[in-house]
């Protein structure tokens, strides 16, 4: 571990580090951490963030239940994951302690604002005595700072009310982890300036604060030594630190763009969901049209009316949402019209676990419908993905004329990472036909793909009807005809099928064939990607697969699940894709899941693949 001076204190040079952030809700943890993270965005490095918010909007100051976490990971090498066990926690309170300490590692650095560590609050947090004093943390560095009583201090002449003043100590914790990780006050100062603008009080109290912990951090004999992670090796281009919900936004205005088609997001705020109307709802500029609905049923049907007039219609929800919006589905695969559904998926059932998150919709997604209803299905990978798997989810539902529904999942689209903004190049515009000549029109006729015609409200010549009831092949008219029903219940099946005609191979990441293949969907890549390459540091054959395309699942999926002795499949929930595995390629696959409301653990997924292998690296 190199090391070089400054101003006397040695500073280590560190591959990567993990941190976290910890308090009451109203202690600005989630704030602190986008900080950090954005400004170590900034310096090159790459990272993952994992937001973790208390279920309670307001729970009580100083439980255990009431912690807000921000954990962040990042590092001068490539970082799939925000990270199994944090490096550095800073703990604002002894709840936020007593919480977050069984997960850091050991010796790790251990920053705790002293001046909360009182009878009241360590009796809240179901403490006997003071972890600070009775050397119960002794296996970790412990540093007490007063951080409440030394940012009142420093922001005595800025005009602040009491609580504005004590709300300002998260920026003191920030401004001592800058000096401690070597990053620049300039990046979060300019924020400041900006935020705040026209309050300069706030401005002076939020600046004081951050030079504060920042300074203060330099003058102490309490740290014997700083750290820097070097910036990591990315592919050119420029970057931004962006979230799983952030991205799904912007690939949605991308995909109108490439569609020329007006975008229209018809949706009810849900946890954790809601930020993708928010972000869309900035972009009149573009186009976009929101609409905050009275409900989901009216969030799914507007977008129906939406996408009936001609406009690429989106809704989004999180699992009970898509509940609700059920029998609404069905009924835009019965008008076979293009619909996007985006489910951000949360800890279940019924309210759960709304800030958590989960991989527990995938069934709901697959089959929660009445009747014979196969919908489109595919699943981001990550926060940036999400902005290609929004991209990708609008491509299918305009050239197939069907719904789609693309997963994500509260970590990844409250989580960020670096995102390589794309040339408008990169992209080809996707080929949407509206019909306007009446000459030979039917509802129901199919092009080579057995998409119906897109014919839109108005148009001279195309008017049809439409509704909830069976179809007639071709002419669209109401048909109780047995013959005809089987028929069309085939042709909506087939067409979700000949989607495999449209999106790429599985590609296996390692040896084509051999002993165990690690395969998940959606949100798992990270944790996936990091055992698979710790495993084979230790010596063993492993490769990896990840799906994004679920309904319908790529073409060599069989054929790659066949060339593997043993098939891991690592999920958030209690078995869904593999129950889909084994029905469809009755493949024995192995199943290792967890439901904690967090990402999945990458020493337990390495530890798995070491079991399949009898213990041995080969």
């Amino acid at each position: 571990m190199a090391q070089e001076e400054k101003n006397g204190k040695p500073i280590e040079q560190l591959n990567d580090v993990t941190v976290m952030f910890a308090g009451d809700s109203g202690d600005g943890m989630q704030l602190t951490g986008t900080q950090f993270s954005d400004t170590t965005a900034f310096l090159g490095n790459d990272l993952s963030t994992l937001p973790d918010y208390p279920s309670e909007i307001r729970a009580p100051l100083g439980t255990l239940y009431g912690v807000s976490g921000f954990q962040l990971h990042f590092g001068a090498t490539n970082v799939h994951t925000p990270g199994d066990n944090p490096d550095v926690l800073v703990a604002m309170n002894p709840a936020a302690l007593k919480v977050n300490v069984k997960n850091l590692k050991p010796r790790g650095i251990i920053i705790c604002n002293s001046d909360a560590f009182d009878a009241k609050n360590l009796k809240l947090a179901k403490y006997e005595s003071n972890p600070l004093e009775d050397d119960s943390l002794s296996g970790y560095k412990l540093f007490p700072v007063p951080i409440t009583s030394l940012t009142v201090a420093a922001l005595k002449d800025c005009g602040l009310k009491p609580k504005e003043v004590t709300r300002s100590k998260n920026f003191f914790a920030l401004g001592l982890m800058y000096w401690l990780f070597n990053e620049p006050l300039e990046p979060t100062l300019e924020w400041v300036k900006t935020k705040f603008k026209n309050k300069e009080s706030v401005i002076c109290g939020n600046e004081k604060a951050l030079k504060s912990g920042y300074y203060y951090g330099e003058n102490t004999q309490l740290f014997a030594s700083r750290y820097k992670i070097a910036k990591a090796k990315l592919p050119k281009g420029t970057y931004k630190s962006i979230s799983g919900n952030e991205a799904t936004a912007i690939g949605l205005i991308a995909a109108s763009k490439l569609s020329k088609l007006p975008l229209f997001l018809g949706s009810y705020p849900i946890t954790p969901a809601t930020d993708i109307l928010h972000h869309l709802s900035k972009y009149k500029n573009f186009g976009v049209k929101t609409l905050q609905a009275e409900d989901e049923i009216a969030g799914i049907t507007s977008a129906i009316g939406a996408s009936f007039g001609g406009s690429l219609a989106i809704t989004t929800t999180s699992g009970p949402g898509l509940a609700l919006k059920t029998e609404a589905t069905g009924l835009a695969l019965m008008l076979e019209l293009p619909l996007v559904i985006v489910n951000v998926q949360r800890g279940g059932p019924s309210t759960g676990l709304p800030t958590k998150t989960e991989q527990s919709d995938l069934l709901q997604a697959m089959y929660g419908r009445s009747g014979e209803s196969p919908v489109a299905v595919v699943a981001a990978t990550s926060p940036s993905d999400c902005f290609y798997m929004a991209i990708e989810a609008s491509r299918l539902a305009l050239k197939y004329m069907v719904p789609v529904i693309l997963l994500t999942d509260g970590y990844i689209a409250n989580g960020a990472e670096p995102w390589r903004i794309p040339h408008v190049n990169e992209f080809k515009e996707f080929e949407v036909t509206q019909r306007t000549d009446s000459e030979g029109f039917q509802p129901y006729d199919r092009d080579e793909n057995l998409a119906r015609p897109w014919a839109i409200p108005g148009t001279p010549g195309l008017e049809h009807r439409l509704g909830g009831l069976e179809k007639a092949n071709i002419t669209g008219a109401v048909s109780h005809d047995p013959e005809n029903h089987h028929l069309m219940t085939e042709i909506r099946a087939q067409k979700i099928e000949n989607m495999q005609n449209s999106i790429p191979d599985l590609e296996v990441d390692g040896d084509s064939e051999g002993k165990v293949l690690v395969i998940g969907w959606g949100g798992t890549k990270g944790s996936i990607t990091e055992a698979v390459n710790d495993a084979r540091k230790k010596g063993m054959k492993v490769s990896r697969a990840q799906l994004q395309y679920i309904n319908p699942f790529p073409k060599n999926l069989g054929d790659v699940l066949s060339k593997f002795d043993n098939v891991i499949v690592p999920e958030n929930n209690m078995g869904q894709l593999a129950k889909i595995l084994r029905d469809k390629f009755l493949v024995p696959v192995i199943q290792f899941n967890k439901m904690r409301g967090l990402p999945l653990k990458t020493f337990e997924i390495t530890e798995k693949i070491a079991e399949v292998l009898g213990g041995k690296n080969d």
